[in-house]
């Protein structure tokens, strides 16, 4: 996620050039061929003004379409964020008797760990991500996840090597790790740490954290309908055609000076129309690791903060601080 007031112009322009390059060089090929030809190439401006509108249109569907999975996205680690807390200060407080530090202190611990493999999980490349772009740290830095790599040393923190070896075995480690978590509350109740009232309130948290893990599968796994992302791509490449052409009809005189505008003139309007697309295609995917994601490792980053912080734990993370103007 950018966290700067704004992107900067030429920041801007640099990550969506191709469209303005190529725009203007195509709109300068018909025109240097309407003067070594001495024939006027052009549509009148009206019906592609109307191609225009409905591409925009569809454009402002896309784009609200994909600035909704984002916000829902980040919606639901916001309830993470919520039933973290509430879950480790009900741990804090219900928890007691003899062993009561060293339990409070395991379900935390392996609450950091759920949330540390399920932003791992998360983070994992689909087809249809921007997964080029990800890897190479394209104006982003690299991506601070590496489910295969670093999980399992990132997991040796918060729960035992028993416990990482058992979850091997599984092809959703968060999915797991909640599952011991849940035999674990349950093994205390019977040992008489919490009554049943207060076990069926933390349960209930561990069902609204698997909740928010599903909701948050739902959107990594499913992608923004392809129907729909595919035709504002092809959509706005077949307005871009016309346009020179359009331009074409209005900076018609090829003895005057202004002709030699309308390149410039369609460049810039094909690329507005890309850029509109751009924002969508890389707003439709809040996990994929780039410049528009919801800083899920920020985000967990600060929930182990305050819920260490409850049991007056050692060596607690600093926040995470933004790179290049970004928050991973």
């Amino acid at each position: 996620m950018y966290v700067k007031r704004r992107y900067g112009f030429w920041m801007t322009l640099n990550w969506s050039k191709k469209p303005l390059i190529f725009g203007a060089i195509y709109a300068l090929l018909i025109a240097i061929i309407s003067v070594l030809m001495d024939v006027q190439i052009s549509l009148p401006w009206q019906p592609v003004s109307v191609i225009g509108i409905a591409v925009a249109f569809y454009l402002g569907f896309k784009n609200n379409s994909s600035y909704d999975r984002t916000w829902e996205a980040r919606k639901i680690w916001g309830s993470i964020v919520n039933n973290s807390r509430t879950f480790s200060a009900a741990a804090v407080s219900f928890i007691q008797g003899e062993k009561a530090a060293d339990y409070q202190k395991e379900l935390i611990y392996r609450h950091v760990a759920w949330l540390t493999a399920l932003r791992h999980q998360l983070r994992l490349s689909r087809t249809w991500e921007h997964v080029d772009e990800r890897l190479n740290g394209h104006y982003v830095p690299t991506i601070c996840e590496d489910y295969n790599n670093k999980l399992d040393n990132e997991l040796a923190r918060y729960i035992s090597a028993e416990e990482i070896q058992e979850l091997k075995m599984h092809s959703n480690r968060a999915t797991q790790i909640m599952r011991k978590q849940s035999q674990r509350l349950q093994k205390m109740r019977n040992e008489g740490y919490f009554d049943d009232f207060r076990h069926m309130e933390l349960h209930v948290l561990v069902g609204k954290f698997y909740d928010d893990q599903g909701k948050s599968e739902r959107i990594k796994n499913f992608p923004f309908p392809r129907q729909y992302a595919s035709k504002a791509y092809w959509l706005t490449i077949v307005f871009a055609v016309f346009v020179p052409f359009g331009l074409m009809d209005i900076f018609k005189d090829h003895a005057d000076w202004s002709f030699w505008i309308g390149p410039a003139v369609s460049g810039i309007i094909i690329w507005i129309f890309f850029l509109m697309e751009m924002i969508g295609d890389y707003s439709e995917n809040p996990f994929e690791g780039t410049y528009n994601d919801v800083p899920i490792t920020s985000i967990a980053v600060g929930i182990e903060i305050d819920i260490r912080e409850m049991i007056k734990d050692d060596n607690i993370p600093q926040p995470m601080q933004e790179k290049k103007g970004f928050l991973m």
